[in-house]
């Protein structure tokens, strides 16, 4: 199908971007992996479709003290290949590894699956499990959000009209944490049925942090607090780790669909996180 008729804009600047955006219609295209299916289908008509392309500002990954920053228009590919993110932030390598195939991640964007917020997406879960903040400019400045409360539900984030998500700022990662990002799909380059990301840190033999998060297992992210409870202080056998796991569908509410019931789901995460954490510890899964 062909789109709906739109006005172009392409910025040169983050201000040009965010003026442009002042119609209430405005859509913004990064990669357009996400959005071009979705105009096609006319399931998005905006009036103006504001182009980030030309905000070289937007792109790279450089080191901010103790914080690692990735510009929203940095392409899968070049996170994948970046020596800052494989250092400090592998567990964003390992996911965005994961993500469709070469060529979308060769179009596609960090910033522009973050905004997107699709549940299945794996990279809003690894936002959540490494304490990201999202940086965003608008009208009315600059600010950051948690990436906690950056995914509200389904399709849909913080971001408010007129604002563009400029860059992701990590927490640095550094010696003792180990990473591991597990995910489930029934064809290669599909969409997960389910994800975890998971980062532990070992001291004295034990463990003595984690962070899980979950993908498709709600409308938005689901970190597995109760996971991250069990595991903090214990030790890091294999015992402890599945009974850990089997805590990981609390609090989530996953959906049933074409691909998954919601009790398979839930059983997919329990598997997956034992999965995840034991290969982020080094072990290897009994089956």
């Amino acid at each position: 199908m062909i789109p709906a008729p739109f006005d172009y804009a392409r910025p040169s600047t983050v201000e040009e971007a965010v003026a442009a955006l002042a119609d209430e219609d405005a859509k913004v295209l990064a990669g357009g992996q996400s959005l071009i299916p979705l105009l096609r289908l006319r399931l998005a008509a905006p009036t103006v479709l504001v182009d980030l392309a030309g905000l070289d500002a937007l792109r790279g990954v450089h080191s901010d003290g103790d914080d690692l920053v990735i510009g929203a228009m940095t392409t899968h590919a070049s996170v994948l290949a970046d020596p800052l993110v494989n250092r400090y932030a592998p567990l964003l390598a390992q996911a965005t590894g994961t993500v469709a195939d070469r060529q979308v991640r060769h179009r596609g964007t960090l910033g522009g699956s973050l905004a997107h917020a699709d549940p299945a997406g794996d990279l809003p879960a690894v936002a959540v499990a490494l304490d990201a903040t999202l940086e965003i400019a608008g009208a009315g400045g600059r600010r950051g959000v948690p990436a906690a409360d950056f995914f509200v539900d389904y399709l849909t984030t913080a971001l408010e009209p007129g604002e563009v998500l400029t860059s992701i700022r990590l927490p640095k990662r550094g010696e003792g944490w180990s990473t591991r990002y597990e995910k489930f799909n029934r064809t290669a380059q599909g969409w997960a049925i389910v994800g975890v990301a998971a980062a532990v840190r070992r001291e004295n033999g034990g463990i003595a942090e984690a962070r899980v998060a979950l993908t498709n297992m709600g409308t938005r992210p689901v970190r597995a607090a109760a996971v991250e409870s069990a595991l903090t202080g214990a030790s890091a056998d294999a015992e402890t780790v599945r009974a850990a796991a089997g805590h990981a569908a609390e609090g989530a509410e996953p959906t049933g669909d074409l691909s998954a019931s919601a009790e398979y789901r839930s059983h997919l995460a329990r598997v997956l996180t034992e999965r995840a954490i034991l290969a982020a510890l080094g072990q290897a899964h009994a089956a």
